[in-house]
């Protein structure tokens, strides 16, 4: 009797197996529920002159012979998206502020992009100014691998930072919008820059998909 039934359970087998192929695979969910578009259409204001749309700083506005946009890698122009706030009383995110993050998000992502969110009423004397600390970008290129930020507004760089970015690999992403809209974390963020020309300013498209 045990070797009949072990018999019938071998001949089943194939069967079985073939049922498990012709199965559809369950399809994958969605994990993201819209786009959000960052750039913006038209002239921005950016500090004291209106400049066309946003724009990407790319390495080798920075430091003579990095990446143009065209040239930066492509996986450096997509990555998780990390949202930090900056209050009216300050004026740049300091390494206190990302430690604060931290400990109610976790760590940022590596290889994330970092947004600068301003909120209240910045400061004119602060406007253009890089929103993040020379050591707090630093530790963010360092310590978290990141591949760029957006900022809000036109940025004035020092020549120190401004070469640690390139050489980084990072880039600025200046004159963003709609960063209201988007939560600090759980996003996706996609770069495209034209791949046309040698200009190492250039106008840049910029999508976040909102998880």
């Amino acid at each position: 009797m045990r070797f009949r039934s072990f018999i019938i359970a071998y001949a089943l087998v194939p069967g079985l197996f073939l049922f498990a192929l012709r199965r559809p695979a369950p399809s994958p969910k969605n994990r993201y529920s819209q786009v959000v578009d960052l750039t913006a259409s038209g002239r921005v204001k950016t500090g004291s002159e209106a400049k066309s749309g946003t724009r990407i700083i790319s390495p080798a506005a920075l430091v003579s012979g990095a990446w143009t946009p065209p040239q930066i890698p492509a996986e450096r122009l997509i990555g998780p998206l990390v949202i930090m706030d900056l209050n009216a009383s300050s004026e740049q995110i300091c390494i206190t502020d990302i430690a604060n993050w931290e400990a109610q998000h976790g760590h940022v992502p590596l290889g994330a992009i970092v947004a600068v969110r301003r909120t209240g009423n910045t400061p004119r004397s602060i406007a253009d100014s890089f929103p993040v600390a020379d050591d707090a970008a630093q530790f963010l290129m360092d310590a978290r691998y990141t591949r760029g930020f957006v900022i809000e507004t036109e940025v004035r760089l020092g020549r120190t930072l401004s070469r640690q970015i390139a050489l980084h690999g990072n880039y600025i992403i200046e004159g963003s919008v709609r960063l209201a809209a988007l939560p600090d974390t759980g996003s996706l963020i996609i770069v495209a820059p034209g791949t046309i020309g040698n200009a190492a300013k250039s106008p840049v498209r910029v999508l976040a998909m909102v998880g």
